[in-house]
């Protein structure tokens, strides 16, 4: 594999069903989960995302101790937002210790960056995310899951649970809502008289303010 030992980040061949992890992950409870399932393989010199599913797609992982210990995953999200190679999403904890510190990772992703953000309660949920992007990615190596014009349904249930998290929104809203705006930041920029006529007035209002509040 060629890095570039400065940073971290090069080209990364990864083989066909195989997921290359951050050695930090080895002997983990996420590992561990996905073992059996994908075959994984761990790299000291992977430092920018935590497990790359391709060459050009990668997961960055925010874990609950991540949230409460401050800003520094920040950095890493941004450098892979600005890679011209890479496309990323973004899986972060939120549990009841990091449920507080969740609506700030929220809009730094999803409004600030435009990522696709999933939020997981656990290591466990998380590596059934991830098998099902590795296999989506082996029956059809030659696109890129996070680059389709079309998103696939993998990519579309991850937006759809992140607008589940939006105060007065619910699994029968959120797809409404991603079938009118089509994204998140369209979503955000909706005034409460665009958002009445999918969701009624009482659920405008929550979301109108919850987007205000975030900026």
């Amino acid at each position: 594999m060629d890095w570039n030992p400065a940073d971290g980040t090069g080209p990364v061949h990864v083989p066909l069903g195989h997921v290359v992890a951050n050695e930090k992950w080895r002997g983990s409870q996420l590992a561990q989960e996905m073992q059996g399932k994908i075959k994984l393989i761990f790299e000291d010199g992977v430092t920018l995302a935590d497990f790359y599913l391709s060459s050009r797609s990668c997961i960055l992982y925010i874990t609950e101790a991540d949230l409460v210990a401050g800003n520094s995953y920040r950095k890493r999200l941004v450098r892979v937002r600005n890679s011209s190679t890479l496309q990323g999403i973004v899986v972060v904890e939120k549990t009841g210790m990091s449920e507080q510190y969740f609506p700030a990772v929220q809009k730094f992703t999803v409004l600030d960056l435009g990522m696709v953000l999933l939020p997981v309660a656990s290591q466990r949920e998380a590596s059934c995310l991830i098998v099902q992007l590795v296999q989506e990615q082996a029956r059809e190596p030659s696109r890129n899951p996070f680059l389709r014009k079309r998103r696939s349904v993998l990519s579309e249930a991850s937006l759809v649970r992140t607008v589940q998290q939006i105060p007065g929104v619910g699994r029968v809203k959120a797809p409404l809502l991603l079938q009118r705006f089509s994204s998140i930041q369209r979503l955000s920029n909706a005034s409460t008289q665009e958002l009445e006529p999918v969701v009624g007035p009482a659920a405008a209002q929550h979301i109108h303010a919850f987007f205000t509040q975030l900026r």
